[in-house]
């Protein structure tokens, strides 16, 4: 049995109570999170997204109808109660705002329902994820998830605010987007009037941002729907979200300072954080050689040392052959885990395997001074002792070692000295260290496509005192791009734009494109670019990255409304789904292969 409101209206939210008067009358409305009878009392909690407030059903005040009514709630039963708000009777409870306060009920009103739910709803949760994904509209009545929403809210209310603030206009760009053949995969929509052809969804409003300066319109941004057609991870989701900005007349230490101070003003006023500005700026190069990660988290050292040259003629044929084929060795200094047992020590090689080692080798400097290692009977007594001397060993300190081309050394120490700062209990959630990375390499050579690419996109402007370098060494020019890292995760990357033609011509060219190529992928862009265009620059943040790491969540799905899963796929819609015959027929489409 269930009632309509009947002209019944709610004057609070359940946390609002603590502006009301005892004795004052109130309608309030929610779900019931937990019944308790206790004979001639029934007390229950009732949720809103505001908070939990008690209520108490007594037949005194609300009649044997009504109190024969109340007994009949369970949790999640969607309920009206109207009552007077007067001081608890019993024990208070001090871990509810409302704790010290109760809704004594006149008249109650079941409103919906409610089965029981597959799973309980309680603030951080233990039941599985793919059961909390598939009754995703129940795990999203959870409070702790509600209160992230709320902030997510807050958040993008205090960039509108800031941006309009800084003279930026908030405008709209197209979601039915021309396909692009560098980045990632796009995700591709069929055209019914023009069959054969197709539209992309956006991967970025990039092209129509830089449009936008074409058009004058000096400073734009647009918290963004975006799509990458990606494998997805902890911290990437195919669909998701971007704070999106390109300002004009600027360079980028102007898109630096004005982004640097709305996340300092989020930070202080979502968490109480007081970020130090400026940020901390690091050249590309000088965080791969630090850190072995162009995204370093700061919160603790274990910095990587080259030792190329100490093991260079050494009589460890790994080492030295690594050296002489032009690769490097490197170490990092784990602080006092020189007792770590042996089989752990075999599972960081295997650790270490996954990111391209062929193997890790290792030496504990123990506690009287001597060594263990995998590698020591092939070195002298000095080069081991300057190994020790540049790692800054001390006893009780073990080293790991990789040896091999430039990129697998950096990959392989990056990641261990992650996973190592997880083990030890170094990365410290209170702690926010944000970094700039600059002076990224503008390309990258791709064996599967036999030519550079861009490291960021096409568009990126080449450091001016390298644009010589595009003929000779493409692989050394560096681009004025930026990224803003966060405890080890980047948050948002940008660059100044081409603006010239024939920058944009050669940038082109060494991307293997004919002038017809680029004519057809990008000729309206070029030929905007013929009418007089400002330099400008930008960035993008990623809205859904910035909210995990804000709120000291693990997973995107817990700031994202309705997520997706490691295939892409959602489980409480079951999307993506299969079409009937007559929608492939109108677009002109048929399928083949498919898997049965």
């Amino acid at each position: 049995m269930f009632e309509s409101m009947k002209g019944m209206k709610r004057t609070h939210r359940c946390t609002e109570v603590l502006n009301c008067k005892i004795g004052e009358k109130i309608t309030v409305m929610g779900w019931v999170q937990k019944r308790r009878n206790l004979g001639a009392m029934i007390f229950v909690d009732l949720r809103d997204i505001s908070g939990l407030l008690q209520i108490l059903f007594d037949e005194t005040y609300i009649g044997k109808e009504g109190f024969d009514k109340a007994y009949t709630l369970r949790n999640e039963y969607v309920i009206a109660v109207e009552g007077t708000i007067e001081k608890r009777k019993g024990a208070v409870n001090e871990s509810l705002a409302t704790g010290e306060l109760e809704l004594c009920a006149t008249s109650l009103r079941i409103l919906a329902e409610a089965q029981t739910p597959p799973f309980p709803i309680e603030e951080n949760s233990q039941t599985n994820n793919d059961l909390r994904l598939k009754y995703r509209y129940l795990d999203l009545r959870r409070p702790d998830l509600q209160r992230n929403f709320i902030k997510r809210s807050e958040v993008a209310s205090i960039i509108r605010n800031f941006l309009i603030g800084e003279k930026f206009l908030e405008i709209e760009t197209p979601v039915l987007c021309k396909s692009t053949p560098e980045g990632a995969r796009d995700y591709l929509v069929p055209s019914r009037v023009h069959k054969g052809s197709f539209y992309a969804l956006p991967q970025s409003p990039q092209l129509f941002k830089q449009l936008l300066m074409c058009a004058g319109y000096d400073r734009y941004f647009q918290i963004a729907k975006c799509f990458r057609d990606e494998d997805l991870r902890a911290d990437r989701q195919p669909e998701f979200t971007q704070l999106d900005l390109e300002m004009s007349f600027v360079d980028e230490d102007d898109v630096m300072d004005v982004t640097e101070r709305m996340i300092a003003e989020i930070f202080k006023k979502i968490r109480g954080v007081d970020v130090q500005l400026p940020l901390q700026r690091m050249t590309w190069i000088e965080a791969m050689n630090r850190f072995g990660s162009d995204k370093p988290d700061l919160r603790f050292g274990m910095e990587l040392k080259d030792i190329s040259d100490i093991v260079k003629n050494c009589g460890f044929s790994v080492f030295a052959n690594a050296v002489a084929s032009g690769g490097s060795v490197r170490l990092i200094n784990a602080k006092g885990q020189a007792g770590m047992p042996r089989k752990k020590i075999d599972a960081l090689g295997d650790f270490a395997k996954d990111y391209g080692a062929k193997g890790l080798a290792y030496l504990a400097i123990t506690e009287d001074g001597g060594y263990k290692s995998s590698f020591a009977k092939f070195m002298t007594e000095e080069e081991l002792s300057r190994i020790v001397s540049a790692a800054e060993g001390e006893p009780g300190d073990l080293l790991l070692f990789a040896a091999d081309k430039n990129k697998i050394v950096w990959d392989v120490l990056g990641a261990l000295r992650v996973h190592l700062g997880d083990l030890m209990g170094l990365r410290d959630p209170e702690t926010f260290r944000f970094l700039w990375i600059t002076e990224f390499p503008l390309l990258e050579w791709s064996d599967e496509q036999g030519r550079y690419t861009a490291m960021h996109h096409p568009f990126t402007m080449p450091m001016e005192e390298d644009i010589e370098k595009l003929d000779t060494d493409p692989g050394a020019v560096r681009a004025r791009a930026y990224d803003i890292v966060l405890n080890g995760t980047e948050l948002g990357g940008g660059s100044v734009r081409i603006h010239q033609n024939d920058i944009q011509e050669k940038m082109f060219e060494v991307l293997g494109f004919t002038p017809e190529k680029a004519q057809e992928q990008f000729g309206f862009l070029l030929t905007a670019f013929k009418y007089g265009v400002p330099p400008h620059a930008g960035l993008a943040y990623g809205f859904d990255r910035l909210m995990m790491l804000l709120l000291g969540q693990e997973s995107l799905r817990d700031v994202i409304a309705f997520p997706k899963v490691k295939d892409a796929s959602c489980l409480m819609t079951d999307a993506p789904g299969e079409v009937d015959e007559k929608q492939l027929e109108e677009l002109g489409l048929s399928l083949s292969g498919q898997e049965n």
